[in-house]
């Protein structure tokens, strides 16, 4: 899917999920999804993005496949650039740090994620980067 797509399909979900409360939109399958808040690393601006999610101790855990494309999402960069963000659950929303899992803990969310939609899988096989995992944490 095209960057455009993307942003297209993901602002009809975060509308909707919005003015649901997350009853609309709030799950994809088995799946969980939050609505995800970044500062744009260039425009300064609040960026928001529909995700699926695991919980991840006291927070989520979120994948940056972008479908298996050869470049990072746009919002995975955003936190690269400051980790610090909003997670929206259902009205609820938190304020949240961001850090890359790493090893074994990498592999144990990647596998809770695929389990809830075996997409992750195929994107992994589309791509040669090395897909992050992104623990959002509660920011005291």
């Amino acid at each position: 899917m095209t960057d455009r797509g993307f942003r297209i399909l993901g602002a009809i979900h975060k509308r909707v999920y919005r003015l649901t409360g997350g009853k609309v939109g709030g799950r994809i399958g088995k799946a969980k999804v939050l609505l995800l808040t970044t500062t744009g690393r260039k425009s300064g601006r609040p960026r928001t993005q529909p995700l699926l999610c695991a919980k991840a101790g006291d927070g989520h855990a979120v994948i940056a496949s972008k479908g298996g494309a050869a470049q990072h999402p746009l919002w995975y960069l955003n936190l690269q650039a400051n980790p610090q963000a909003e997670v929206t659950i259902g009205r609820e929303t938190r304020h949240v740090r961001a850090r890359d899992a790493q090893g074994e803990e990498r592999e144990q969310l990647w596998r809770a994620l695929a389990d809830l939609y075996p997409g992750y899988d195929k994107y992994a096989q589309k791509t040669s980067r090395n897909i992050p995992v992104v623990v959002l944490e509660p920011d005291a």
